[in-house]
Formats: structure tokens, C-alpha cells, sequence
């Protein structure tokens, strides 16, 4: 029982950690029932993407046995990628249509993290019970590797989702919609290729890629964040001057000088009556 909630908690800490993090970011906390309620979706989207991957793999568009880079990236983007984003994107999709506690640029972030997170702690339960004797290492890598992982990608669709929410522009909300779902997906099939391809003789090589992408991955959410946090600035923080309570003074006219006189009738001699 013990080493049961111990398991459990490994595999749920880290998650939790990032969510944490982020909403430590936010200069305007959301509310904590809000992101508990996008992390237990988050978590719903595990089993959801399920619908999408199922039915492709016996479509045969990828099976379980990556052997080789065709293979490997077969299986990212069909097996992982793209279902599992695609029910994320959902997810976020669902629970912020209406949700009125979205009203900053940076929230988009925040929720998108939470759902990340929530599918992320619940496949982290799966990966460590069914790690058995290993469960640590398993625990320890996918901690450093794996959570993460799904949490920069939930950045990227967050950034873009915000973007497109706000926009006025139908055609920059169009590809700003478009590109949440597409750049996380793109990210996640190319991370998943190199840690299957990670297995092989040159294992080391594409192990480094994954850390090389996590590291750029992490330099584009810093980006990011700053550039929506700037975007939050200028629509609440700036504030025109205060009026003052005297109004200013009318402006003077331009000084007249006194025309000059040129009438000399009076310096003329008078006619005798």
C-alpha cells in the first residue's frame, strides 16, 4: 500500500511542479478551481486520445515494434503526436469556449499547461506501475524527459491559442488557430522519433537530439511568455495620464500691435467759416 501511493506520487509530483511553476509566472493568478478542473480534463485526454490512435494503428498506419527512422516516426506521429494533441487541443478547446476567467494573453498558457499536465500525470501513472522493479529509473527519466516534454508543447498550443483568441483579424485568428494544434504536434512527433530512435547503435546521437529539442523547445517558451506577458502590459497595466482638476488654460492669441494712424486731417488747416 505504501509503495502504491509512493508510485503514485512520483509519477504525479513533477506534473504538478510545472503547473506550479506557471502559475507562478502569472502577474494575475487564475482562479486554483479553474486549473484543477483544466488538469482532471487534462488527465481525461489520455484515455480520449485512445479514439484517434486505435483505429489508426488497425488502419495500419503504425505499429508498436519502431524499427528504423520510417518506422520510429510512423509510430510518433500517428501512435503519440497526433492523437494526443489532438485530444489536448479538445480538451482546452472545451473548457475555455465560454470560460470567462480567459481574459489575458497569459491565461492561455496557464490552461494550456494544466491540460498538458493532467494527460501527463496520468500516462506517468501508467509508464511507473507498469514499470515494475524499474519504476525509479522510469520515474526519474520520464521526470526529466517525458513531463517536461508534454509541457513545452502544451506551450506552444497555449501561445497560439491566445494569439488567435484575441486577434481581430479573421485571417490571423485562422492560422493562429490552426498553428495551435499543428506546432505541437510537429514538436511532439519530432521528439518522439528521436527517443524511439534512442534505442539503436547510434542511441547517444539521438538522445543528444532530444535534449538539444528540449532545450530550444524551452527557449521558444521564454520567448513566449515575455512577448504575452508584454501583450498583458499594454491592455491593463498602461494607463493614459490622470486628468487634472483645473482645465488647462486657452491658448493666447498672437499679440496685435496698434495699426498705425494715418489720418493727418487734423494737422491740416481748417477752412475759414
Amino acid at each position: 500500500m505504501n509503495e502504491t501511493i509512493t508510485v503514485f506520487l512520483a509519477a504525479v509530483i513533477p506534473a504538478i511542479v510545472l503547473v506550479i511553476y506557471i502559475y507562478a509566472k502569472d502577474d494575475r493568478p487564475e482562479p486554483v478551481g479553474q486549473l484543477v478542473k483544466a488538469f482532471l480534463l487534462g488527465a481525461l485526454s489520455a484515455p480520449l486520445s485512445l479514439l484517434v490512435s486505435k483505429p489508426l494503428a488497425i488502419l495500419g498506419y503504425y505499429s508498436n515494434d519502431a524499427v528504423g527512422l520510417i518506422e520510429s516516426f510512423r509510430i510518433a506521429f500517428f501512435g503519440a503526436a497526433l492523437p494526443e494533441e489532438l485530444a489536448k487541443m479538445f480538451v482546452l478547446w472545451l473548457f475555455l469556449r465560454r470560460n470567462r476567467h480567459f481574459d489575458e494573453y497569459f491565461d492561455g498558457l496557464v490552461y494550456a499547461a494544466c491540460v498538458g499536465m493532467g494527460f501527463a500525470a496520468l500516462e506517468n501513472v501508467m509508464y511507473l506501475f507498469d514499470g515494475g522493479d524499474d519504476w525509479q529509473l522510469v520515474g526519474r527519466m520520464r521526470a526529466l524527459m517525458a513531463v517536461p516534454g508534454h509541457f513545452l508543447f502544451a506551450m506552444l498550443m497555449g501561445y497560439y491559442y491566445s494569439l488567435a483568441h484575441f486577434s481581430n483579424n479573421a485571417v490571423a485568428r485562422s492560422r493562429y488557430y490552426t498553428l495551435s494544434l499543428v506546432a505541437p504536434i510537429v514538436a511532439h512527433c519530432a521528439y518522439d522519433t528521436l527517443a524511439f530512435m534512442s534505442d539503436g547503435y547510434f542511441g547517444i546521437l539521438f538522445f543528444a537530439g532530444v535534449v538539444v529539442l528540449l532545450i530550444k523547445l524551452w527557449r521558444r517558451f521564454a520567448r513566449n511568455m515575455k512577448e504575452l506577458k508584454e501583450h498583458d502590459h499594454y491592455r491593463f497595466d498602461v494607463t493614459p495620464p490622470p486628468l487634472s482638476s483645473t482645465p488647462p488654460p486657452l491658448p493666447r492669441s498672437p499679440k496685435q500691435e496698434p495699426k498705425p494712424d494715418t489720418d493727418n486731417s487734423r494737422f491740416m488747416p481748417k477752412d475759414d467759416q
